[in-house]
């Protein structure tokens, strides 16, 4: 279930709830200049709330993270009457929506996605997971929270690189399912939360990731187009936070949209024009990522061995999901390691 903007409604949903108590998993940006708000809003919860705080950014979804909370849990004799909130953007979501499902065979947890990208994207199918030694998502588990609400007010503090890193998904949605929305997008991304386009823009991602999301909930089909600029994109994110260099998980993935759609081309599945047309606009939105593409290049075997780890990855080749046109994209395209490493870096 998800509610939008109506606390009303998360109140009466949080009535069948009286029984539990609550802990809230929350980053502390969103801990420092939220939590009276939230506290404020939420009536009907019991007064006993954990509260644990932890640092925001990708660096920290990993295993370690993992076992400290497990470890905080345990002291604090935390059993299956506790909910698990998850407030925050898509790392505070995967990580809690991860260690909920395992933590004494599983607690409830609730999402209330703080950015954009968590909002649209990371809160939403039942992916959670974390990382072990930058290489994404390695260790991972499906399961749904009970409930998404989602509030508008998080959204107009965001700073300019948080939405930026959103907006790649958005893009993503229309490449590979909706071109109406790619054009929107494109057409709309200088953002206004407050304009009712960008509203239209915000509820069509939702509802495209739910629909794919409820077609193949186990990822052996039509969700695999999700995974659309991912394994090159995860491939650059992981160079790049092993360098220490701030390149954020939409970024990555913008520049993975560019890399994948040569490689749909290069397969003779995507024309030249529309290749040509994703690049530019790409390159409108990030101006400032054309300077990454010499680093990629330079640094090109270091990103093929992140690509080899990939989960997608089996014996010589790498499964992708490639462009057939904007709003259509097709799913498992094995492409053999040779051929990635003689045709990607030639854009």
């Amino acid at each position: 279930m998800i509610i939008i903007n109506n606390y009303k409604f998360l109140n009466i949903f949080l009535s069948f709830y009286k029984k539990y108590n609550f802990i809230f998993l929350i980053d502390n940006y969103i801990y420092k200049y939220y939590i009276k708000y939230i506290l404020f809003n939420i009536k009907n919860i019991k007064k006993h709330i954990y509260i644990l705080k932890i640092k925001s950014g990708e660096k920290y979804k990993n295993i370690y993270t993992c076992i400290k909370i497990f470890n905080k849990l345990n002291k604090k004799n935390i059993n299956k009457k506790y909910i698990l909130f998850n407030i925050g953007g898509g790392v505070i979501s995967d990580l809690g929506g991860f260690i909920a499902t395992i933590y004494k065979r599983g607690l409830y947890f609730f999402n209330i996605p703080t950015t954009l990208l968590s909002i649209i994207d990371a809160s939403i199918g039942g992916k959670n997971g974390v990382n072990i030694n930058f290489y994404k998502n390695i260790i991972g588990i499906l399961n749904k929270p009970k409930i998404i609400f989602i509030d508008k007010k998080f959204l107009l503090k965001l700073n300019k690189k948080n939405i930026i890193s959103g907006i790649s998904e958005i893009i993503k949605y229309g490449l590979i399912f909706n071109k109406k929305l790619y054009y929107l997008i494109i057409k709309n991304y200088k953002y206004n939360f407050n304009k009712i386009i960008w509203k239209k823009i915000i509820k069509l991602s939702i509802k495209i990731k739910i629909k794919i999301t409820n077609k193949d909930y186990k990822d052996y089909n039509i969700r695999k187009i999700l995974n659309y600029g991912h394994t090159i994109g995860h491939s650059i994110e992981t160079f790049f936070l092993n360098k220490n260099i701030n390149l954020s998980h939409g970024e990555s993935i913008a520049l993975g949209f560019i890399y994948e759609a040569w490689l749909s081309y290069k397969k003779n599945i995507l024309s030249f024009k529309n290749f040509l047309y994703i690049k530019y606009n790409i390159f409108k939105i990030y101006k400032y990522l054309y300077k990454y593409i010499y680093i990629i290049k330079k640094n090109k075997n270091i990103i093929l061995n992140n690509i080899s780890i990939d989960k997608k990855n089996f014996n010589k080749y790498v499964n992708f999901s490639l462009l057939k046109n904007i709003g259509n994209c097709i799913y498992n395209i094995t492409l053999n390691k040779k051929f990635i490493k003689k045709t990607l870096f030639n854009l």
